[in-house]
């Protein structure tokens, strides 16, 4: 499932290198190559949208015992940020410069927070897709639930109505068409996770696969 940070955010995707002394080219993460347009990559049909179906559950370990909901009409009505930020896909293309915009994941936890034994997230999209993120990576202020890219409202093949960004991890980090979280007080591996992919999923350390994992990186058996 392929998916990218704020430029005055310091992130070592948006810094610049110099190329044959002249041309400034965007530094990429090892073994990424510079893509330009945006291919769609993604395992399984494309959902068909009804929005008077659709919601957004934050269920799991919530603070307060409950489960929370919101329809997409309400979900939308969330206060709007933008973030521009690079995406860097594991089958090793890197798209950089785009303006995502959305709900921050911040703005989920804020209005439905974890409860205090929370460590991880497991994001869940349709057809039972799931990736699992660390908290602290979900909470980052550039973690976004992307409704528009460069703008323009994303497209159906691209995550529409909704994807998750996660700008300084791997793009299947991100799901399309997200749904909800779960709150969850250990670690345990999502879809592409329990199909050979690193737990983490770091870009600028290259881990890409579950083999790379060192101790403490993986759920614990």
């Amino acid at each position: 499932m392929g998916q990218p940070v704020e430029r005055e955010s310091g992130d070592r995707g948006s810094e610049k290198s110099e190329n044959s002394g002249n041309a400034a080219q965007p530094q990429l993460p090892p073994g990424q190559r510079l893509q330009r347009g945006w291919p769609v990559t993604h395992y399984g049909p494309v959902p068909k949208f009804r929005p008077e179906r659709w919601d957004f559950r934050v269920f799991g370990a919530t603070a307060d015992g409950e489960k929370h909901s919101w329809t997409h009409e309400e979900f939308t009505a969330l206060p709007y940020a933008s973030v521009v930020a690079d995406l860097h896909c594991v089958t090793k293309f890197s798209m950089v410069g785009a303006e995502w915009g959305g709900i921050p994941a911040r703005t989920i936890v804020e209005i439905a927070p974890p409860a205090a034994e929370v460590t991880h997230v497991m994001v869940w999209a349709e057809y039972g897709f799931s990736s699992n993120l660390r908290l602290d990576d979900f909470v980052s202020d550039r973690t976004m639930f992307a409704t528009h890219k460069d703008g323009e409202l994303l497209t159906a093949e691209h995550g529409f109505p909704l994807r998750l960004v996660v700008p300084h991890l791997y793009a299947w980090k991100g799901p399309k068409w997200v749904r909800g979280i779960e709150y969850m007080t250990t670690d345990r591996r999502g879809f592409w996770e329990e199909r050979g992919y690193h737990n983490i999923g770091d870009p600028w350390r290259e881990q890409r696969y579950s083999y790379q994992e060192e101790p403490g990186e993986g759920p614990e058996l």
